[in-house]
């Protein structure tokens, strides 16, 4: 996928985690952004290494995985801030 493709699943993997995850922690859209584009590549890491393939297509799989990511990435996030 291109980068403005990965882009595009970071902004929606990152708004669906935070509507799943909602709360006080900081940061606007563009944290948001990058928040779901390394949930997208942390997604896809956790999926290659449980043998479901490359993330190297659009489809509800790596969206999928692409939201988990952003998840853990919000919770370590939030633990960080919180200190």
């Amino acid at each position: 996928m291109g980068i403005l493709s990965w882009i595009v699943l970071g902004l929606l993997a990152g708004l669906i985690a935070k509507a799943i995850r909602p709360g006080a922690d900081p940061g606007g859209w563009i944290v948001t952004i990058l928040i779901g584009i390394g949930g997208g590549i942390l997604g896809g890491w956790i999926g290659s290494l449980l043998g479901w393939g490359t993330v190297d297509e659009f489809s509800l799989r790596t969206l999928l995985l692409a939201i988990g990511g952003a998840l853990i990435i919000l919770w370590i996030y939030a633990l960080m801030k919180k200190k």
